[in-house]
């Protein structure tokens, strides 16, 4: 494997900036690596490594330059995000043809920041469901087993940052769909609050159910992209400006003291569930998180089970991502259906149905939930849970039908411990904590207080240092059994 390959994205943007590397050497390792692992994993299925290079001609080199600076850095756009002149199918027959117009206001944001977008990472169709396989470019498999999937939706970015096909890419979360193939794949990914990521233009202005977010090797690297994705932008009414100290500061600050964030004069308090209440895990998911939870309290944090009240999350979630679906994607589908997916014309019609009781008592469920959240933080620095019910499966599986004795009754059922974190606009992250007997990556997901992204990321950097995990990609994929 390259040498520049195996850079982390910091590392990278060094060399970068010192002009030790240009950023047509990075391109053209990116583009030798991409060739080497394209037909084992199918992560990128489109390329725009003509355009990056002729945007890397026209890149600036400035002296003072805003935080997460990228200087020629090459890296992914998920391919429900728009790329100026680039192919953006949403993974969906109905735009298999498609050129965008312009660029997402997040891609115009991360090439001002000295971003080279090379390629188009695959999703599933519109981002629905976390398996990542759709009819225009097919299936997406993960690295360490190429019979298992890397979930999704952000399953592309996930397995093109685990097989070293770039150092940085973005991805997006609804329910889990950043969180979910981090977990599966072995990296790290960041559900940022909503308006941490200006994006847009999009059809639901004011939602805060789904963001934008970075996606990275280790929680260094995602620290850096979250820099240079952030900002006031007021094309997003819910954009937020950008912190005064950067994420970086706060990851190598904590770095310096070797010790957890916490403002609490005694120190770092956290709750540990290992289901929320909600639902069934796999036992080696458990046992592994478990694990992971010891080595915080060997960093001194005080862990406790006291955590937030969750009933009810499910029925809500499934009703407000319902409306969503008839809002956002049923206007596209409408009358094109037989080009559709059964599951996504199944969300949106089910949205269509709803009933203003059953939306305005999700609604209701929601603030109490958010309540009992922000209860939770009064009292604590952070949440920590498993990521995922289960680690990898079959990539030939539609959707995980059951876990530890639970039948789930729908495509995204499963994906709860995700999900029910969407509904409190909480920061959230997964980052990798051990590994099944068979060799599945197993994620640990970190929550922290709304607009909590700095402490957030600050834990994780040295609990990452703790679990010494962050060395395991990238790697070259390995051709497996499920």
């Amino acid at each position: 494997m390259d040498a520049l390959i195996k850079m982390t994205a910091r590392q990278a943007v060094a060399a970068l900036k010192a002009r030790d590397v240009s950023p047509g050497e990075l391109i053209d390792a990116a583009e030798k690596r991409i060739a080497e692992v394209e037909p084992k994993v199918n992560a990128l299925p489109t390329l725009c490594l003509d355009r990056a290079r002729a945007m890397a001609g026209t890149l600036e080199h400035p002296e003072t330059p805003p935080p997460g600076y990228l200087y020629g850095l090459p890296i992914a756009i998920k391919d429900l995000v728009d790329v100026a002149g680039v192919r953006c199918t949403q993974g969906s027959r109905v735009f298999a043809d498609r050129i965008a117009p312009r660029s997402d206001y997040s891609v115009e944001r991360l090439e001002a920041r000295g971003a080279l977008v090379i390629a188009k990472s695959n999703t599933p169709e519109f981002g629905a469901g976390a398996q990542t396989f759709n009819d225009v470019f097919g299936t997406t498999t993960n690295p360490w087993n190429t019979a298992l999937t890397p979930a999704g939706s952000s399953g592309g970015a996930a397995a093109a940052l685990a097989s070293g096909e770039v150092w940085l890419a973005d991805g997006s979360d609804l329910g889990g769909s950043l969180r979910t193939p981090a977990s599966f794949t072995g990296v790290v990914g960041l559900r940022p609050s909503p308006g941490r990521v200006a994006w847009g233009p999009r059809a639901l202005p004011f939602d805060t159910l789904s963001v934008l977010g970075p996606m990275g090797r280790n929680v260094g690297d995602v620290a850096l992209m979250l820099d240079a994705q952030s900002g006031l932008d007021p094309r997003d009414p819910l954009s937020l400006p950008a912190p005064d100290r950067s994420f970086v500061d706060s990851v190598d600050h904590a770095m310096s003291l070797g010790r957890l964030p916490s403002r609490f004069a005694g120190g770092c308090r956290v709750g540990w569930t290992a289901d929320l209440g909600l639902t069934p895990v796999d036992p080696e998911v458990v046992e592994a998180c478990s694990q992971a939870v010891k080595r915080v309290e060997k960093l001194g944090a005080q862990v406790g089970t006291d955590v937030p009240d969750f009933t009810g999350a499910e029925d809500c979630f499934q009703v407000l991502r319902a409306a969503n679906f008839a809002a956002s994607i049923w206007p596209k589908i409408q009358g094109k259906t037989d080009l559709v997916k059964p599951d996504v014309i199944w969300n949106a019609e089910k949205g269509l149905k709803l009933s203003g009781p059953e939306l305005a008592d999700a609604r209701r469920v929601q603030g109490v939930i958010y309540n009992s959240v922000s209860a939770f933080f009064e009292r604590h620095d952070f949440l920590l849970l498993p990521t995922a019910v289960a680690p990898a499966f079959d990539h030939r599986q539609r959707y995980l039908e059951e876990v530890a004795g639970r039948r789930f009754d729908t495509y995204i059922s499963w994906l709860v411990l995700q999900f029910a974190i969407t509904l409190t606009g909480t920061p959230a992250i997964s980052i990798p904590c051990g590994f099944t007997r068979s060799g599945r990556p197993i994620g640990l997901q970190v929550v922290a207080r709304p607009r909590g992204e700095a402490e957030l990321l600050a834990f994780c950097a040295v609990l990452e240092a703790e679990l010494g995990l962050s060395g395991r990609v990238p790697l070259d994929p390995i051709v497996g059994q499920p």
